[in-house]
């Protein structure tokens, strides 16, 4: 039977994936899917606490965090359209340099 610690250790492994993904990436893309990895991550937690515990709660956050994540992307993506458009790349190093 599936307890609350496999989930929080299931959480905790998604988590420390996205945090090796914002540290290591150079792609803005990629940068934004590790951050909507450890998001999920944050959800499986509250989700999972939540229902151990019999509170909604929990699951009311996993749905706000779902609605800030989904802003997140659209706006995100959008900017990066843009910047790929102008720039011609979404690598951080060459986005880092500055051009006067």
């Amino acid at each position: 039977m599936i307890e609350l610690s496999h989930y929080l250790v299931v959480s905790g492994i998604l988590f420390s994936i996205g945090v090796v993904g914002v540290l290591r990436r150079k792609n803005l893309l990629m940068l934004f899917f590790a951050t909507e990895i450890m998001l999920n991550a944050a959800n499986i937690a509250f989700a999972a606490v939540s229902s151990y515990y019999g509170d909604l709660s929990g699951q009311m956050f996993a749905f706000f965090i779902i609605a800030v994540a989904a802003s997140e992307v659209a706006v995100g993506l959008g900017l990066l359209i843009v910047l790929y458009k102008k720039q011609g790349t979404l690598d951080l190093d060459d986005l880092a340099v500055m051009k006067g």
